[in-house]
């Protein structure tokens, strides 16, 4: 088999299904450097940008370790282009195929080249706290985008009808409400950390918010999410959702897990490791999520068909037209 065929086969092959995973992975693994930047007070290790210094792209060695931390980071960003560029040879041929894998794997590498340039601006506005906010939002947006990809690589079918959720109406409804409180806690504990000691290096700017108050805020959604989950589980667990079911759990646990970070946290005076955790768990549960809303849709298919739940279908091979 030829390299061009590996690297962009017609269907979703072993490959497609490894690169997806990396595609994924790489995207976590962005955030949990980002956050050690802010952590160790890095993020001006580099103060310019693109340059690590006015004379220099990487780091000297008067720098420290603030600065190879600070260009590790920014040279993450590399790999999680190539990441992506792979992602999208690897589905490209499968266009024509309804399983709807082309447009994220192009929002992937679109927002990784966004994240480069407000990456760059976060340096050159000495780590504003809401533009450091915006670069972690983006982040997180793309591992969505990157789990949705994930997911339908995984299933390998084609996209059920728009009106799919009409078969499991309550059960999405609900998911819709996970999905909105699981946003409007990242969203909030997006604005305490930059209210409070992790906002970036000792000179950073912090976005005028009292810590004590946001830490409050910050876990008022996260205990709604907690409730809306038990709701989902019931529903999920009460009708026939196969397809729900194991990505709700893992969902709930890591909720749950995450609201123990918080709380351990709040009593510890914000640890280092526990925030790092805490910021990767973060995004873990939003690529979570996708998968939940996914499957919903999938399991709402499966009963506007009579089809029997979970029921496998075939994978889709479409063949690519000779020139």
């Amino acid at each position: 088999m030829s390299v061009a065929k590996t690297l962009m086969p017609d269907h979703v092959t072993r490959w497609t299904r490894l690169i997806a995973w990396v595609n994924l992975v790489v995207n976590i693994g962005i955030v949990a450097t980002g956050g050690l930047v802010r952590l160790t007070g890095s993020g001006l290790g580099c103060p310019t940008w693109p340059l690590c210094t006015d004379d220099s792209l990487v780091p000297t060695q008067e720098m420290g370790i603030h600065g190879i931390i600070e260009f590790g980071n920014r040279t993450l960003t590399g790999v999680v282009a190539i990441a992506a560029l792979l992602a999208f040879l690897a589905v490209l041929n499968t266009r024509h195929s309804r399983m709807g894998l082309v447009a994220p794997s192009v929002w992937v590498g679109v927002l990784v080249i966004v994240q480069a340039g407000v990456g760059g601006i976060t340096v050159l506005v000495e780590l504003d706290p809401r533009v450091v906010g915006l670069h972690f939002l983006l982040s997180a947006l793309n591992v969505a985008i990157a789990a949705l990809l994930l997911q339908r690589v995984r299933l390998a079918e084609p996209l059920p009808d728009a009106g799919a959720t009409k078969g499991a109406p309550a059960l999405w409804i609900t998911a819709v409400t996970v999905a909105v409180l699981t946003w409007i806690t990242e969203i909030v504990g997006v604005l305490t950390t930059g209210a409070g000691p992790h906002a970036g290096d000792s000179a950073a700017a912090r976005n005028g918010l009292d810590p004590a108050i946001m830490q409050h805020v910050h876990a008022w959604p996260g205990y709604a999410l907690a409730v809306a989950l038990v709701v989902f589980l019931f529903l999920a667990y009460r009708g026939n959702y196969p397809r729900t079911r194991p990505v709700a759990v893992a969902l709930f646990i890591s909720v749950v897990v995450q609201i123990g970070f918080g709380v351990y946290q709040a009593r510890t005076g914000l640890p280092i490791w526990s925030v790092v955790i805490h910021m990767a768990l973060a995004v873990v549960a939003l690529a979570i999520l996708t998968a939940v809303l996914v499957n919903v849709r999938r399991d709402g298919a499966d009963r506007l068909q009579g089809k029997a739940p979970g029921e496998k279908k075939p994978d889709v091979h479409i063949p690519v037209a000779s020139a």
